[in-house]
């Protein structure tokens, strides 16, 4: 081991631990170290823990993810661009998604020497800092499920879905779009609720075609990212939105996501509704918070948790009634056995990649957000020509 890795070792093992004045001790042994050493060192350290991850699990967007999170903005920054340095050592074959992740991450790579000063920004103690940080931050993460074959790899995993350029897909765009743009609640619960309807058609169409086909694909998967604040709730609007759509939702909160598994257009749903619902549940508690603040209340983070938690809920129930609904006027003889078969392959892949969940207990420490939030979500008929409902005064 060269003196570069170990004081490399040194700064790694003190970063982890909870003595500041050590840690900076050892960062300071690698700032008058020489320059180039401790550079090498630092760049074959990350990218072959950064390599390791691939087989667990990790795919690019997940760990930039994870990075933007936990690393400060050029930590973050660096652990990107050593996945496109690690890239370059991938052994074939390396599938089109993975470099399409690391393109959208905006990973990019020069060259090896001086690689951390030019991305320093003339500050190289702080560029150091970030990237032992960037270290410790791979080092320590664990195994994932495996949604994708990893690169190299020959064998099977979870394939992921990526929603189509289907002109359907185009029409659900639309219309969450207008969900999205518009100031009225009513309106925009409409057009949420008819992309929900044409999603499920498009869904149980999928379903029947494979049926007959005698298909034997089985369910994928997907990440999708939750951030703070109330994540709890964020989390609980994707499982209500997957719950719909026939999929399941494992909401790993320390790592930042739920993994969302089910079948192609199912996911595609999810992605779809989940990032539009998400986008109408925020300005709909905005638009709470106005109102408490006009009646005298005060915001407060229990209202604004109660809110977006009953929101979730309420928005689960409508969804529902509109996928019901489109399973009603196809009253197809097929449609039930192949749904339930379906169901019952995602709930068997959930088993096999988390047999270790625990249930979440919802808390409600906010009665009017509460209220407020259903209300908020129930004002709108699921069918845009009928009448909107009266707004429900109770909770759950």
């Amino acid at each position: 081991m060269s003196p570069a890795e170990r004081l490399l070792d040194a700064a790694v093992a003190t970063a982890r631990g909870t003595d500041v004045r050590e840690a900076e001790r050892a960062l300071d042994g690698l700032v008058v170290a020489d320059g180039a050493a401790v550079d090498a060192a630092l760049l074959a350290r990350l990218t072959r823990d950064v390599g390791r991850l691939w087989p667990r699990g990790w795919q690019p967007a997940d760990l930039d993810r994870l990075a933007t999170r936990r690393l400060t903005p050029r930590g973050a920054r660096l652990l990107r661009d050593v996945m496109a340095a690690q890239r370059r050592t991938l052994p074939a074959p390396v599938p089109a998604w993975f470099d399409d992740q690391l393109t959208d991450t905006g990973a990019r790579w020069d060259d090896d020497a001086g690689w951390l000063d030019r991305r320093a920004d003339g500050d190289r103690i702080t560029a150091l800092r970030d990237a032992v940080d960037a270290a410790v931050l791979v080092a320590g993460l664990p195994p994932v499920a495996a949604l994708r074959p990893p690169p190299g790899s020959a064998g099977t995993a979870l394939a992921a879905a990526t929603p189509s350029g289907s002109r359907m897909l185009d029409r659900v765009r639309a219309l969450l779009a207008k969900a999205e743009s518009t100031g009225y609640p009513a309106e925009a619960e409409a057009f949420t609720a008819k992309a929900q309807e044409l999603m499920a058609r498009h869904s149980i169409d999928a379903a029947l075609l494979d049926a007959g086909a005698e298909r034997s694909g089985g369910p994928g998967g997907v990440r999708i990212g939750v951030d703070a604040p109330y994540a709890a709730a964020k989390a609980l609007l994707i499982q209500e939105v997957a719950a719909t759509n026939r999929c399941e939702s494992v909401w790993s909160d320390d790592l930042g996501f739920a993994t969302v598994l089910g079948f192609p257009a199912d996911l595609a749903a999810v992605e779809l509704l989940h990032t539009s619902l998400l986008v109408q549940a925020t300005a709909a508690m905005l638009r709470g918070r106005g109102e408490r603040g006009r009646a005298g209340g005060r915001r407060t983070k229990g209202y604004d948790e109660s809110f977006l938690n009953a929101f979730a809920l309420r928005i689960g129930d409508r969804l529902r009634e509109a996928s019901a609904a489109a399973a009603e006027e196809l009253d197809d003889d097929r449609l039930l056995p192949v749904l339930a078969a379906r169901s019952d392959a995602v709930r068997e892949r959930v088993d096999q990649l988390f047999p270790g969940t625990t249930r979440h207990r919802l808390q409600v420490r906010d009665e009017q957000g509460w209220v407020s939030g259903t209300s908020a979500a129930d004002r709108a008929s699921l069918d845009p020509g009928r009448p909107a409902r009266r707004p429900l005064r109770g909770g759950r």
